[in-house]
């Protein structure tokens, strides 16, 4: 099953989530810098809605505010992420390779280690 789309804002919240483990609406607020930061009500109504799509969870209970953890990983939110992105280029990843070799966020190393997954799913591939 693919991981649900995430917002800006979801995918922040997600962060302090997989750091944390889990954490309080308030903790996950107090995540964001102080100045540029939502409004608490903001947050609680994000975490509320990413509840709904099964993205978070009530894990427990302290006091009268709930503790919320990820039940989605990093992993799959990143390759939702990524599809989504390729999806805009026609599913060709040539024009973002090309953007990061450009921008030099794509290194010599990233290549090789590119190199080495692909080799090793192709010797995946030959013994299927």
């Amino acid at each position: 099953m693919a991981a649900p789309k995430l917002s800006q804002l979801e995918f922040r919240i997600m962060e302090t989530l997989w750091a944390k483990g889990e954490s309080s609406i308030r903790e996950i607020l107090e995540s964001f810098p102080a100045r540029r930061g939502p409004a608490y009500t903001t947050v609680q109504t994000t975490v509320y809605r990413m509840e709904a799509k099964g993205v978070v969870k009530r894990v427990r209970k302290v006091g009268n505010f709930h503790m919320f953890a990820a039940t989605i990983s990093r992993d799959a939110a990143q390759r939702r992420l990524i599809d989504d992105l390729l999806a805009i280029f026609g599913g060709r990843p040539q024009p973002v390779m090309a953007h990061l070799v450009e921008t030099g966020r794509l290194s010599l190393e990233d290549v090789k280690e590119a190199e080495r997954t692909l080799r090793k799913l192709s010797g995946k591939e030959k013994q299927s």
